[in-house]
């Protein structure tokens, strides 16, 4: 199992790193800040599912420090 957030750990209005469907193989990552949380349970083994301000949807890979 990776080691990405909890969903507990995610908060809306954080800036975090997803990684989109599309970019799955590539593992190219896409920054933002969370607008919704689309996973109800607390951990998924290829990360939370969020939707950022900017519409793009992906799985949580980390949470930036900003």
């Amino acid at each position: 199992m990776s080691n990405t957030p909890t969903r507990s750990e995610i908060k809306i209005g954080k800036m975090v790193q997803i990684v989109q469907k599309q970019d799955q193989r590539t593992g190219d990552l896409t920054g933002g800040v969370v607008k919704r949380i689309l996973t109800s349970s607390n951990i998924h083994p290829h990360g939370i599912k969020v939707e950022l301000d900017s519409g793009k949807v992906g799985r949580v890979q980390s949470i930036t420090s900003k």
